[in-house]
């Protein structure tokens, strides 16, 4: 019981927060409702674009993975801070010295019209479907193997109808507070996720330690899981990927509507620096939060059949009431803090890059909102019909590490987007058809390697699929030139620049240390 009232505190106060203060009425500007009238202060951004990037199958599906292949795990996470450090010195400056609201209206100006067109497509396609669907599928996918007891009155002998439920359920409600607020509501709600994200994630790591036997007890008795870098020929996480990764991590943190709309809504460029490189420092703790209980775990009992069941079974066996329901309440944090800020951009995205552009360019600022707001309404549909389809993948799979299945699907999309970017950012006067070309093939071109060359790691495909996307865009460069590269970089301050060079120097310390 006591856990049931902390999970509706929690709601309720979700809720609450969301449409205090809500835009609404005739007045509501496009500023307003999709980048909070551009006056985020660095807090904001920081807390509300880690929130944002953390979802359940981090918990879930990541901390599985950790079971399975230990600290190797850690670098999906701390890695982050390579895309992070490029968006903050390269990636942003251009961005807000150009007054945008969505990236497409930057790769318009550098790339023309039809390029911009295919990048804000392809993001709708991937966002209003994988993004949507995986987060509400691993939010109650993990409600539900955490706490089915008191879940059972949704159906007491069908857990994939419980799940459906949590599914339909949590969407809706992510939708509801999302389409009344804005951006606004967003910040606002992924600051009290990310707080309920933090310390729930905290105390299962500690209870998690306690239990193996202490800190010592990880080098002691799983020492083949405490190194970050896997042979070359490991099958989902050689140290390899990291080349794959690097090339990844721009899309994620430089080219992805829903984590850099908070840089795009920030006061001015200093504080979205400085935000979004205290939301790079907090990437070190989430990646133990996410790693160590999995390593942990499996040195407490080394038989689970199913990797996705590390979270489930620490919560279940280790934690005492009450702690539960701050953990379930986490979950469903970050599933929410993932599902509002997809809504959001994707309603950004569909009513300035399609509806403004396309099918009403006279549409005044309160007809733009509300074709942003039935956006909403109409992905919410859509993701919750992805999330069933992956609860149907999950079963017929058990055994799989599914945050690597999902991993893969996004990726098809998602290399062709690095290649429009860093076309759009870094060629001075780029071959439009050639790169449109080039982002089309990214994708027949995945599947050819995976085709041939079937034992070759996910991430390094990837790689390699961008690396060829990038030449061919490139093949015209006899009749122009990239930047020069000290036009790349723009710092706001000298101790900004100070404190990116202090954040690159921590990461390749902990690549030596871990290695």
């Amino acid at each position: 019981m006591i856990d049931l009232i902390i999970v509706l505190l929690y709601f309720s106060t979700i809720f609450l927060v969301a449409i205090s203060g809500r835009t609404s009425g005739k007045e509501v500007t496009t500023d307003q409702y999709f980048l909070s009238n551009r006056n985020l202060r660095w807090p904001s951004v920081a807390l509300s674009t880690i929130a944002t990037n953390i979802h359940g199958y981090q918990f879930l599906g990541m901390m599985g993975s950790a079971y399975l292949y230990g600290l190797a795990q850690a670098s999906l996470e701390i890695n982050a801070v390579q895309g992070i450090l490029l968006a903050v010195f390269i990636f942003v400056p251009m961005y807000l010295s150009e007054k945008i609201t969505t990236i497409t209206q930057f790769i318009k100006k550098r790339l023309g019209k039809t390029v911009a067109l295919f990048y804000s497509l392809a993001n709708i396609t991937i966002f209003s479907t994988l993004t949507l669907g995986s987060a509400l599928f691993w939010g109650a996918y993990a409600a539900d193997m955490v706490f089915s007891d008191y879940l059972l009155w949704i159906h007491e002998e069908d857990r994939v109808i419980r799940m459906a439920v949590l599914v339909i359920g949590l969407g809706v409600f992510s939708a509801i507070y999302t389409y009344l607020g804005g951006l606004g509501a967003v910040v606002k709600t992924d600051i009290i996720q990310f707080s309920i994200l933090l310390i729930g994630g905290l105390v299962v790591m500690f209870v998690a330690v306690h239990h193996l036997g202490g800190w010592r007890m990880l080098y002691e008795k799983t020492p083949q899981l405490m190194h970050l870098h896997l042979d070359a020929s490991h099958e989902k996480l050689p140290w390899t990927h990291m080349f794959g990764l690097f090339f990844l991590n721009i899309n994620y943190w430089c080219a992805n509507q829903t984590v850099i709309q908070r840089s795009l809504a920030a006061r001015n460029l200093r504080e979205a620096q400085i935000g979004l490189m205290v939301g790079g420092a907090t990437k070190y703790i989430m990646a133990a939060i996410i790693v160590i209980p999995g390593i942990a775990l499996f040195g407490i009992d080394s038989s689970l059949s199913d990797p996705d069941m590390t979270f489930p079974r620490l919560v279940s066996d280790y934690l005492p009431i009450g702690v539960k329901g701050i953990i379930l309440c986490a979950l469903f944090a970050s599933l929410m803090s993932t599902v509002d800020s997809t809504f959001n951009s994707l309603a950004t995205l569909w009513s300035i890059d399609i509806y403004k552009e396309y099918i009403n360019k006279n549409a005044t600022d309160t007809q733009i909102v509300n074709a942003g707001r039935k956006t909403i309404l109409v992905t919410l549909f859509t993701g919750i019909l992805m999330g069933l389809i992956l609860l149907y993948v999950k079963f017929k799979n058990p055994e799989v590490a599914f945050t690597h299945t999902l991993n893969e699907f996004r990726y098809y999309i998602n290399c062709g987007i690095v290649v429009l970017i860093c076309s759009a950012a870094f060629i001075l006067a780029p071959n439009y058809r050639l790169v449109l070309l080039a982002f089309l093939l990214t994708i027949p071109t995945n599947i050819l390697l995976k085709q041939f060359f079937p034992d070759m790691n996910y991430f390094v495909r990837a790689g390699w699929v961008i690396v060829l996307g990038l030449a061919i865009s490139s093949i015209s460069l006899y009749k122009t030139r990239y930047k020069k590269w000290h036009e790349f970089f723009h710092s706001e301050s000298r101790n900004i620049s100070l404190i990116g060079l202090g954040m690159l120097a921590s990461l390749v310390m902990l690549h030596v240390l871990f290695h």
